[in-house]
């Protein structure tokens, strides 16, 4: 499989910039990936496709406001900061920008009484940081100070309906750069609905990186590495995945980074695990799913590892298909867009 084979069009107009005020309103394409056919509803109406005895696999990571804004101590000169991942309590590896001031032992300073200190270079370019709190909350100052770290394709700055709209109302364990996006269009009334009817919602952690947004630079698909990510599955929700899939239920993964954990962890009689760790895991065709038997995603970038983890599932094709009926019924694209259920 070569990488030109997954690219397509988008106008620029259909990329959504600002959430609906609605979560479960957003529109939701219905793909039969067996047969190609295509519906067009509303999200809400997603509880009509589940069945009783179905389960819903939801990732709960929560999304940093990881983006911050400081100045390099002597020159004043403004310097940006995205934090990538936690090494230790204060101990994060970040980007930087302009990364060419920014150089081991120099002092960025947030407020007055919130900074840090560059203590080393990464091989990706980018700075291992120290924060000092002065015995202050650190994930307390953040909240306070960070701004949500937008996809690359918003172009706009974060404000504060994106603190509340770029998280998913059942988030829970903080670590995630990006949000996983297909989880933005539950409500709380929506989930009772779905366990009311008998489908269970299952959770697992899988912190989404800055890789999410990495484009694919090489044509063979064999020669791409993906960004490691860290994931959890608990005991119970092993239990939960390998009790529905032997009573006959559906694994509906709610977004990519469900299905990349998923698969991820299942063993040789593709049963799931209880486990954690890191995963570089990329689905591409052909692939033959383990765990997975339905995905709940939005639409996603051309030529990306995402959509070409939707095209394993269903085939090249029907998504191209799919996506060009899309563009012309004018969904909105991307992480703020409307959603695809493929069954």
């Amino acid at each position: 499989m070569k990488l030109s084979e997954f690219k397509y069009d988008v106008p620029e107009e259909l990329i959504a910039q600002y959430p609906l005020d609605k979560r479960d309103e957003s529109r939701l394409m219905v793909l039969n990936r067996k047969s190609g056919a295509r519906e067009h509803v509303i999200f809400k109406d997603l509880i009509n496709y589940l069945q009783e005895g179905d389960a819903l696999v939801m990732n709960e990571t929560k999304v940093l406001p990881a983006r911050l804004f400081g100045v390099k101590d002597k020159t004043d000169a403004k310097v940006e900061m995205l934090l990538l991942r936690q090494l230790e309590t204060t101990m994060w590896e970040v980007l930087v920008k302009p990364a060419r001031k920014v150089r081991v032992g120099n002092r960025i300073q947030i407020t007055d009484s919130f900074g840090c200190d560059v203590i080393d270079n990464t091989t990706s370019g980018g700075r291992v940081v120290k924060f000092d709190s002065n015995g202050n909350d650190f994930f307390r100052l953040l909240d306070e100070v960070g701004s949500s770290p937008l996809p690359p394709y918003i172009k706009r700055e974060a404000d504060g309906v994106d603190k509340e709209k770029y998280q998913t109302v059942y988030a829970k364990k903080v670590g995630a750069v990006a949000a996983p996006t297909a989880g933005l269009h539950f409500t709380p009334e929506l989930l009772d609905a779905i366990r009311t009817k008998g489908v269970k919602t299952i959770p697992l952690v899988l912190h989404v990186g800055l890789g999410t947004f990495r484009p694919i630079k090489v044509e063979d698909l064999t020669r791409h590495q993906m960004d490691s990510e860290y994931y959890e599955i608990s005991e119970e929700s092993a239990n939960q995945i390998n009790e529905v899939k032997k009573a006959g239920g559906r694994i509906i993964a709610v977004g990519t980074t469900s299905v990349r954990v998923l698969e991820s962890v299942a063993n040789a009689d593709n049963e799931v695990k209880a486990t954690s760790g890191w995963t570089d895991k990329f689905i591409y065709p052909p692939y033959n799913f383990k765990v997975v038997d339905a995905l709940i995603t939005n639409f996603h970038l051309s030529g990306s590892t995402l959509f070409l983890l939707t095209c394993a599932l269903a085939d090249k094709d029907t998504m191209l298909s799919a996506y060009k009926e899309a563009v012309d019924k004018k969904y909105r694209f991307y992480s703020y867009g409307d959603a695809m259920l493929i069954l």
